[in-house]
């Protein structure tokens, strides 16, 4: 013991003797830098030194923080073909979709709408068609309702390439409301504004609980409508005024909605193509059909498809019809004797048979058989300024005049029809091929094909529309969080 204590204090004093060592060291090279270098100039450096770690810590306070990964980075990591977004679709409780589908029977006052809603919003396989279409063509063919869009862009949607399951990663979210069957069962009788408003403040109550809703207040949230944006835009809680006041609602103040008809003035508002009958299975489908209307040989200058509504004062169609009925360069096909609604092999060989067709307003200031006439490569003639301008912006030339006719209708009026025949008998035959060329080059742009088909290269009227509203959201989204 008296061994070990004597070398710790051994240890102790060696260390100490170190220390005492050191610390002479130091202050000797100390005294030896002030002796090589004035007070002055020792004062300066330290002050140098003191204002660059001054101007490095400013730097680097005001240096913008390395961004995240931008979404866009992060999707090229994930799917090439990805680049404008992905889509996360809400799973909704099925009262807002899937039991529209189940009770089709009650969509409906007049009638059940269950063909109308099957196939995934295709409908009926078309039927009658084997001597206007190519016989292997004709399974692409289905009775499609003009007011199914809102089922197709769900069930499309689901089976889409950019639709990702995390929401996280998402670009833009989808809600799958079918609000126009909704308000369909409404809109006539003696409903109620809250029986019209009923489901869509149960689904904006359902939204505002999810946090991808609420974190963007909704600015990179999309639903399509199948209907008009009339039937959604009810300004007061009388009873009885028409449709609902969905797009009122302070939830939907920054929801982006599709539409087969905009509101020219809203922003927050595209209109996508109405569903036709044609559904390509394939790019050889589309091909194929577009090589045979350009080929078709038609007989009549134009055609006139609709019917006269008696109840309307001086109504434009009974002028039309009237005048296509007595005129021998034109077709008819009066849809007061003719099934129109469901389809009719009638109306598209009314269509193939002619150069122009005649396409006054319909329920708004479009139509569908707009777009059933330019899928025969007919020429449509329009008679209000709004039925073009302003709508299908993503999907249609802005030139309206490179593939219609406008003809204003008053002057047809005044005309009693008349002046129809003269503007069109003035368009030379090889402007009347160059628009018809026009129209066919566009054809797959307003066509919708069957869900899970591949066109190759080719995108049909989903696909445009999907990858512009994932565009949109982007854009919103970022000047959203920029602010």
């Amino acid at each position: 013991m008296l061994m070990n204590l004597s070398k710790r204090s051994s240890t102790n004093e060696h260390g100490s003797s170190k220390k005492s060592k050191l610390s002479f060291e130091l202050k000797h090279a100390l005294h030896s830098v002030k002796s090589q270098i004035p007070l002055s100039h020792c004062i300066w450096l330290l002050i140098t030194i003191f204002l660059q770690i001054l101007i490095l810590f400013f730097l680097i306070r005001s240096s913008p923080p390395h961004p995240p990964p931008s979404n866009t980075q992060h999707l090229l990591t994930l799917n090439p073909e990805c680049q404008s977004g992905y889509v996360y679709v809400y799973d909704l409780p099925p009262t807002f979709n899937r039991e529209f589908i189940d009770k089709c029977d009650e969509l409906d006052p007049w009638k059940s709408r269950c063909s109308a809603v099957s196939n995934g919003g295709f409908g009926p396989r078309a039927t009658g068609l084997e001597r206007v279409v190519p016989e292997d063509l004709t399974l692409a063919w289905y009775w499609t309702d003009m007011y199914a869009a809102e089922v197709i862009y769900h069930n499309r949607m689901l089976s889409h390439k950019c639709r990702i399951l995390d929401p996280e990663k998402a670009t833009g979210f989808y809600i799958p409301f079918y609000a126009g069957l909704d308000i369909g069962k409404f809109l006539w009788f003696n409903y109620t504004a809250k029986d019209r408003d009923r489901k869509s403040e149960m689904v904006l109550d359902w939204l505002k609980e999810q946090p991808t809703f609420t974190r963007a207040k909704g600015v990179d949230h999309f639903i399509m409508l199948g209907r008009l944006t009339w039937d959604f835009r009810r300004l007061t809680d009388n009873d009885s005024e028409w449709g609902s006041s969905l797009l009122y609602m302070p939830l939907m103040k920054n929801v982006f909605r599709l539409s087969v008809e905009k509101h020219q003035n809203d922003d927050l508002e595209e209109s996508v193509p109405y569903p036709t009958a044609f559904h390509p299975r394939s790019e050889s489908d589309i091909v194929q059909w577009q090589h045979y209307i350009r080929n078709y040989e038609r007989t009549k200058l134009f055609s006139f498809v609709g019917a006269k509504r008696e109840k309307i004062k001086n109504d434009f169609r009974g002028v039309l019809m009237d005048y296509c009925k007595s005129e021998e360069n034109c077709r008819a096909v009066d849809c007061a004797t003719t099934v129109c609604s469901d389809g009719a092999p009638a109306i598209m060989e009314a269509f193939l048979d002619s150069d122009f067709c005649l396409q006054p307003r319909g329920d708004g200031l479009t139509r569908r058989s707009t777009f059933d006439c330019m899928l025969a490569g007919s020429i449509p003639v329009y008679f209000w300024r709004g039925t073009f301008k302003g709508q299908y912006e993503w999907h249609l030339p802005w030139m309206a005049e490179t593939y219609t006719v406008f003809i204003d209708n008053d002057d047809v009026r005044d005309s009693n029809g008349t002046l129809i025949l003269k503007v069109l008998e003035g368009i030379h035959k090889d402007k009347v091929k160059e628009m018809r060329e026009t129209l066919i080059n566009l054809l797959p742009k307003f066509v919708y094909a069957r869900s899970g088909e591949d066109l190759g290269s080719v995108k049909d009227a989903f696909d445009i529309t999907i990858d512009r509203v994932l565009k949109r959201m982007k854009s919103r989204r970022d000047q959203l969080f920029s602010q």
